[in-house]
């Protein structure tokens, strides 16, 4: 078959674009390199939903990180999302530094932020007690937010194929075709006609349009059948997530200002209750690199100290390094190829990208309806999808699930309270888990003080028991990350 549209990644960018063509009367389909989607930038990031005061007025950054801002509480709720507005506060080191505030106060202001407020050194200290006493100011921005990364992306992907939509993962593009209407091959990809895909293995996968929203590898995917037009490279950034006993050190998230290169060391709660410290910023060329180092992390410990000096860093239970994609430009690039007719990149998408990616996916269905692509509303879109957390619930409603389903009472996950039947529920979903991490990401078993210590071979049951495969044939993450590779001893006759 041919698809409407094709679209290369499956980060939070290619997920919600994917979702939001399942709004339409027409066929898409989600390519993703890795065995499951969010294992990119949109995994290993900071999670916060910016306000938007700091990209340059008039860019398309600021445009969607505005927009997008304003989409994220009704869009979580539809898709039982962990989020939550618990504003930021931006704060001055220095006196210099009031200086950048009044300016971020007057470029955010420009840019359509809501709320956003200068207070002096006393109402920082009453709003957040735990901040160094020597700041002396703040910008407060009560439109930033909180949110589960990886299950708002899992989530758009989710519900992409509840409207209708393929998932198509291990499926690397390593070469793209132009053919005309006969499907013969088009020596000039300028004229029209429909794209013809090939992966690492030899199959295909043919498309009236494609998108590219491959994160940091999106310059590569554009040359694979357009002239260069950009140059993505990676910025490597390492974090610190605490245990929950760090986790309400500070309600709202804490940044410095910010500089060339980025926002800086911030301090944060996440959704899930722990504490997040970091990142720094390496610039690199190494697509592949994640590994963190005592060089990173010393420095992340040593500038947050400048913020607040009583995050307890014993109490640290996760280091991890996240790649964010950096274009040649100062902004997104949001473009129609003008040598590739019916090719459309979201490449560079560098933060806000995360708060941007609602509002890019409905302007990206702009770009294609003007690329001559047919755009007829689906009276049956399923807008919502539905989540249980168990610790969530109340008493009544926990004893209610529990005699409903056995599996409800059963805590797999002492350190996350998490149960087996949200376990099964994550296995079982439309794009359901197949790796010991594609359940964590979901549902978060693994996630806490232990980090699967106790939970993980019982996870590792579970899956094996509703995928009916045997545990050695089961990854804790990418391809060939094997848990198992056979038994220590065999039993004797």
């Amino acid at each position: 078959m041919v698809y409407d549209v094709a679209i290369i990644g499956a980060g939070v960018i290619g997920s919600a674009l994917f979702r939001e063509l399942g709004k339409y009367c027409l066929k898409a389909v989600l390519i993703e390199k890795e065995d499951d989607v969010a294992l990119g930038s949109s995994r290993a990031n900071s999670a916060i939903v910016h306000a938007g005061y700091d990209p340059p007025t008039g860019s398309l950054m600021a445009r969607f990180n505005v927009e997008g801002n304003r989409l994220y509480p009704s869009l979580c709720n539809d898709l039982s999302v962990p989020f939550r507005q618990n504003g930021s506060l931006i704060v001055a080191l220095c006196e210099e530094d009031l200086v950048s505030l009044r300016n971020l106060y007057e470029n955010g202001t420009k840019n359509g932020v809501d709320g956003l407020e200068i207070i002096d050194s006393q109402a920082v200290h009453q709003l957040e007690p735990n901040l160094q006493p020597t700041i002396c100011g703040a910008l407060v921005a009560p439109t930033g937010g909180i949110v589960g990364s990886y299950e708002f992306t899992t989530a758009l992907a989710e519900n992409g194929v509840v409207n209708g939509g393929d998932v198509m993962l291990n499926s690397e593009v390593v070469r793209i075709d132009k053919l005309g209407k006969n499907g013969e091959k088009l020596a000039d990809p300028s004229k029209e006609g429909f794209f013809r895909l090939t992966f690492s293995d030899g199959r295909t996968c043919e498309a009236r349009f494609v998108v590219n929203a491959a994160g940091i590898y999106s310059d590569f995917v554009q040359q694979l059948i357009g002239k260069q037009r950009f140059k993505v490279t990676p910025r490597k950034g390492e974090y610190y997530i605490l245990d929950k006993r760090q986790g309400s050190l500070v309600d709202r998230t804490i940044f410095m200002c910010p500089s060339k290169l980025g926002k800086g060391v911030l301090i944060s709660p996440t959704v899930h209750g722990n504490l997040l410290v970091g990142p720094d910023a390496q610039d690199g060329l190494d697509k592949t690199d994640f590994s963190t180092s005592k060089q990173g992390l010393d420095f992340v410990r040593k500038t947050s100290a400048l913020l607040s000096d009583k995050v307890d860093f014993r109490d640290s239970i996760r280091n991890f390094a996240g790649l964010r994609a950096l274009p040649d430009g100062k902004d997104f690039i949001i473009e129609l190829d003008p040598d590739v007719a019916g090719l459309l990149n979201l490449a560079g998408i560098k933060s806000p990208g995360l708060t941007s990616a609602p509002a890019i996916a409905k302007y990206a269905v702009e770009l294609l309806a003007n690329a001559g692509m047919d755009f007829k509303e689906d009276p049956n879109f399923n807008p919502t999808r539905t989540q249980t957390r168990f610790a969530e619930l109340s008493e009544k409603e926990k004893e209610e699930l529990s005699r409903k389903d056995p599996s409800f009472g059963r805590v797999i996950c002492r350190c996350e309270q998490i149960t087996e039947g949200e376990i099964v529920e994550s296995i079982r979903r439309p794009l359901g888990a197949t790796t010991l991490d594609g359940v964590k990401r979901r549902c978060r078993p693994g996630s806490g003080r232990c980090q699967g210590g106790f939970c993980g071979p019982r996870v590792l049951e579970i899956l094996s028991r509703e995928l009916g495969v045997p545990k050695e044939s089961l990854v804790k993450d990418k391809i060939g990350s094997y848990i198992l590779l056979g038994k220590t001893k065999e039993p004797r006759d």
